[in-house]
């Protein structure tokens, strides 16, 4: 299905290319085909056709060159200047970049120059005639070839920004998700994590209490081995929830570090706490990160190391708070149970991360775990995440798509901007370079060729310029024997001729007024 749309699209390409190819070839045969006809017409009109297939077959890949080929083609057929507006027009459609067609228009224009000024000598008038036809037929469609192409870029830029708008909502949604679903995790986590961990350490010591009957010790171990069980499957429910890059917390409402170690002690662990006078009115963060710390350290100790006594220890040193969380050895050893995976002590780390702090967790020397972590005491940390790098948006995404629609836009105005004042810029720059060549010395003005009186010798007409412009194209240059001059009247910008005057014997045999 694959090949068969890419063979459709070259069917279509082909097509399209053989419709020009006898688009622009009708006018040229055409003109070589009608009287009258020229010598080497078959050679010339076979020559023309094949050179305009072959602007057609490189146009696509290499569209300058169609256009040089086409210029070769109008120096022996003027009706290549159709070709020309049309090659000019996809070049500044089909080129990626503005520099080839812009050296090629250069080269042309100061080669014709050369040629026609210096080697053919064809005079001022057909030079700016040629130049105005390279102008209107080359220039001109080129730049509304690039407009349009900077218009067609600047939809399909459009069409991104809003595919990345639309990716970008998509992915607010996924990270608003996955932060939901990082929070309910660390919540189970606390929460029900400490609670069944106490739990765990209630039913242990039922289980070892000498005076209870056999079956409630049963019982009681078969209490302790579910709810070991049930932190198991907790545990993998919380590794599917829970994003390692995006830790979340919930801390209950009003509850301290004081609360967690009276609650420990309800459930029959043996903790002590000491605490600074420097940690009693901790910043908002630093208290949470705190409280964090003393929750899983006594989760791990409850769960690994049941019946050893714990201190926490809560105490400011510097502008910093220490909190402190020692376990010693258990009696017994851990409870039966799954190994721990350290996930949330992972957790824990980027939480004291997040708050400016750091956190040390490992063995202590007597065999027992110590959770050391260190925090500010003031609230310069605020968690907040970093702000975006230059060209980043507020979720760290690149701002390439924006970017690139704002300089389509910008293209397009200067592509439109160039199509409009471009021409009639460069037409009034070849009429300041062409009228003063032509016009100077060669202005007659009205008044003095109506006191101009025939039968006066040439020498004594008052107000006669140095020198003539060129006669129109079917004018006479000697009529009855006398011989014509023409000058101008500095119309403006072509400087036609507009007078005549004839000579016979050095006297002004007649004047009047061209009709071209």
């Amino acid at each position: 299905m694959r090949e068969r749309g890419i063979w459709r699209r070259l069917d279509r390409r082909v097509a399209g290319d053989v419709a020009l190819w006898a688009v622009l070839a009708a006018p040229v045969a055409y003109a070589r085909l009608t009287p009258p006809y020229e010598r080497y017409v078959v050679p010339l009109l076979v020559g023309s056709v094949l050179l305009l297939a072959a602007a057609v077959a490189v146009g696509r890949r290499l569209p300058a060159v169609a256009v040089v080929l086409v210029l070769l083609g109008s120096v022996v057929d003027g009706n290549f200047v159709f070709a020309l507006l049309v090659f000019s027009y996809l070049a500044g459609r089909r080129g990626e970049r503005a520099a080839p067609a812009g050296v090629l228009f250069a080269v042309v224009a100061a080669g014709g120059t050369v040629l026609h000024l210096v080697l053919l000598d064809t005079g001022m008038a057909t030079w700016f005639l040629l130049s105005c036809v390279l102008l209107g037929a080359g220039v001109f469609p080129w730049l509304v070839g690039r407009y349009r192409r900077q218009q067609q870029a600047l939809v399909l830029a459009g069409w991104e920004h809003a595919e990345a708008v639309e990716r970008e909502q998509r992915g607010a949604a996924e990270r608003i998700r996955l932060r939901e679903r990082a929070r309910i995790a660390q919540e189970m986590h606390d929460s029900l994590g400490h609670e069944l961990s106490l739990i765990a350490l209630r039913a242990a010591a039922l289980e070892v209490a000498g005076d209870l009957d056999p079956r409630h010790r049963a019982a009681a171990g078969e209490l302790r081995a579910s709810v070991a069980g049930a932190t198991e499957r907790l545990h993998r429910i919380i590794g599917v929830l829970r994003e390692a890059d995006t830790p979340a917390s919930i801390r209950p409402a009003g509850e301290s570090v004081a609360d967690l170690v009276d609650g420990a002690r309800e459930a029959g662990m043996a903790v002590g706490l000491r605490r600074g006078p420097e940690a009693a009115d901790l910043p908002e963060l630093t208290a949470h990160a705190a409280h964090r710390v003393v929750r899983e350290a006594l989760t791990n100790a409850a769960r690994y190391a049941p019946g050893a006594p714990v201190t926490v220890t809560v105490t400011g040193v510097d502008d910093r708070v220490e909190v402190r969380v020692v376990n010693a050895p258990p009696p017994a050893g851990p409870l039966p149970g799954p190994p721990s995976h350290g996930s949330g002590l992972l957790a824990l780390r980027e939480r004291v991360r997040l708050a400016g702090g750091t956190l040390d967790a490992g063995p202590a020397g007597d065999g027992g775990f110590a959770v050391a972590a260190r925090l500010p005491l003031t609230s310069a940390a605020d968690g907040r995440p970093a702000a975006p790098r230059p060209g980043e948006g507020a979720d760290g995404l690149r701002a390439g798509t924006p970017g690139r629609l704002r300089d389509a836009r910008r293209g397009v105005r200067r592509s439109l901007l160039a199509a409009l004042a471009a021409p009639p810029a460069a037409a009034l720059l070849l009429s300041l370079a062409y009228y003063p060549v032509v016009t100077t010395g060669a202005v007659l003005d009205g008044p003095a060729f109506e006191r101009m009186r025939i039968g006066t010798p040439r020498s004594e007409l008052s107000g006669l310029p140095r020198r003539q412009v060129e006669p129109p194209p079917d004018a006479p240059a000697a009529t009855g024997g006398a011989t014509c001059e023409y000058y101008t009247d500095g119309n403006f910008p072509l400087a036609q001729p507009t007078w005549r005057l004839c000579f016979a014997d050095g006297r002004l045999t007649s004047k009047g007024r061209t009709t071209t």
